[in-house]
């Protein structure tokens, strides 16, 4: 059984992870609009990760016998700029949902709550995953600069990922 004040923290987690996938959703249909399919793939992959993180959240709460809440979700933003200012901006975001798993870390352990502790294990290394992912294509996108040519094989690139589902949605 987790606290209420766990339980919250892990809903408004889950509403996060919501949000994410929406996000990426989003940027997903702007390089699709721009021409650029392989960024366009890259982010479509990033929302389906989103959605099962989201469903971990929800797997999780309910597994511990609450209730998974949804709340509104806030309209991501609809055109992005470049794709470095994209990926720029999806590191940063990142960082927020890095920081946001920590706090829940740090609130697991504070609570004693070693359950919640394991099972946010998972999502502490994801974030490394997904923020080294970030860094390593802006790395590529410095690099390549204005040149048109070093963008498309960049988005080439970008169209070779695959989703992976995670071995499984619950603890």
């Amino acid at each position: 059984m987790i606290s209420k004040k766990m339980t919250q923290a892990l809903n408004q987690q889950l509403n996060n992870e919501l949000y994410s996938a929406y996000l990426y959703l989003s940027m997903s249909s702007f390089t699709n609009h721009i021409g650029l399919k392989g960024a366009a793939n890259w982010f479509m992959v990033q929302y389906q990760e989103e959605m099962a993180h989201a469903m971990k959240f929800y797997d999780y709460l309910n597994s511990q016998g609450e209730h998974a809440q949804l709340t509104a979700i806030a309209a991501p933003p609809v055109e992005f700029g470049t794709l470095l200012s994209m990926f720029e901006q999806t590191l940063k975001h990142e960082q927020f949902i890095t920081k946001c798993i920590n706090d829940l870390m740090e609130l697991a352990v504070k609570e004693k709550d070693h359950a919640t502790r394991i099972f946010l294990q998972w999502f502490v290394t994801e974030q490394i995953e997904e923020e080294g992912n970030d860094n390593d294509i802006i790395t590529r996108l410095k690099l390549v600069g204005d040149s048109p040519q070093g963008l498309l094989m960049v988005d080439a690139e970008m169209a070779a990922r695959v989703f992976t589902p995670p071995a499984a949605t619950a603890a």
